[in-house]
């Protein structure tokens, strides 16, 4: 799966604003932080299976009315930070994708399970030993 087929700039909204710290004049006068909004309803790109997927597994990064935000200002230019918050999102949604390996059942080694019975039967004399002292009844 390539994550570039996934979003086009069709299906992207793209908001931009001043960006935070430093950089002088640049920061205070240009909107170069990009916000990408993805709304996941109305997206063409992805199939309602992929996008129950991204639901459930994306669920503290989107919001109440099933929009996928992504902000980027690490660069000082707009078309920079856009082409960043597009990467990151396909990276995102790329990752949420991928299927788990499913997990191979495997048998506790015979070594191990002696090993935790030996462990059992010291416990067990030990705390026989404690019962049936000399002087204690009366």
């Amino acid at each position: 799966m390539n994550p570039i087929q996934y979003i086009g700039d069709e299906d992207v909204k793209f908001v931009f604003s001043r960006s935070s710290g430093p950089g002088g004049q640049n920061v205070n006068k240009v909107n170069t932080q990009a916000t990408a909004i993805l709304d996941l309803n109305v997206c063409r790109c992805l199939s309602e299976g992929q996008k129950t997927i991204l639901r459930f597994k994306l669920a503290n990064r989107i919001d109440s009315e099933g929009k996928l935000q992504i902000t980027g200002s690490r660069f000082r230019s707009q078309q920079a930070n856009r082409d960043d918050v597009i990467e990151r999102l396909n990276r995102l949604i790329a990752s949420a994708l991928v299927k788990p390996k499913p997990r191979k059942p495997t048998k506790v080694p015979y070594s191990a399970r002696q090993r935790r019975l030996e462990g059992k039967k010291i416990r067990s004399a030990v705390k026989k030993k404690r019962t049936g002292r000399i002087g204690l009844e009366e």
